[in-house]
């Protein structure tokens, strides 16, 4: 009986990370760049086999499964729409294995976020305040006081004169770490991307990667599914409580 009770929390408390897992996709929804994390469930092996006391595939008592525990999150790098705004310091990366370098702090970190401002004093930030760096590693600045423009690929060009931006490629996606405010963290230096495969589109957004349709259906699963696990363990107490009481009158 209580093995059973056991299971089905650990059950519940699965589910219970997968809604926090896409009710951060569905507040994130409407950022830009934003890339939807994965909550990946595994299934639990028996006490018995997680302790070594016997093999799997014995189909013995001690085999019949532990349920379901939350095993980690993966991000789903799929490239999002295209919008276009026709803002001059807008920038949306095609390619999707390719990122924007930017600094914060020290720290040199990768965005696909391309809703880019500039400061007072002419720097291209993030939106989150961090500078957008060239090429060469220096934060790109502009004269507001000049025209300017970018190009395709990602180019300024200001008084004759044109500067690239950083446009940088993971060797591994599955690598990178999530750091907070739209921004990942590579475990190896990324890879400069040549000038013959720049691919970036001035005046346009990418969007964020989340359904909000297909985030909600998930949703919805997981939250009857943590319900259900609840009122097994609900029916376990009672039939605990209801044994308990007759022991005790007889």
């Amino acid at each position: 009986m209580y093995y059973g009770l056991y299971v089905s929390a650990a059950g519940a408390h699965a589910q219970s990370q997968k809604v926090e897992v896409l009710s951060n996709n569905l507040a994130n929804a409407n950022t830009v760049g934003f890339k939807r994390e994965l909550a990946l469930l595994a299934a639990r092996d028996s006490e018995a086999i997680e302790r070594g006391l016997v093999s799997r595939g014995t189909q013995a008592l001690e085999d019949i499964g532990g349920g379901t525990r939350f095993w980690a999150t993966a991000t789903d790098f799929s490239p999002g729409t295209m919008q276009l705004t026709n803002i001059p310091t807008d920038l949306a990366i095609q390619d999707p294995g390719t990122f924007f370098l930017v600094a914060r702090g020290s720290q040199r970190l990768l965005t696909r976020a391309g809703n880019f401002q500039i400061s007072s004093d002419g720097r291209l930030l993030t939106a989150q305040g961090d500078a957008v760096l060239s090429t060469d590693g220096e934060p790109i600045q502009i004269d507001p006081t000049l025209p300017w423009r970018f190009l395709a690929g990602g180019i300024l060009e200001q008084a004759g004169e044109r500067v690239a931006l950083a446009l940088v490629r993971p060797r591994e996606l599955s690598a990178l770490t999530k750091v907070g405010e739209n921004c990942f963290q590579a475990s190896a230096p990324p890879e400069a991307v040549p000038d013959e495969q720049r691919q970036v589109r001035p005046g346009y957004l990418e969007l964020s990667g989340v359904n909000p349709v297909e985030e909600m259906v998930e949703l919805i699963a997981a939250s009857r599914a943590y319900e259900a696990n609840v009122r097994i363990i609900q029916q376990h107490d009672s039939a605990t409580s209801q044994l308990i009481g007759r022991i005790l009158r007889a």
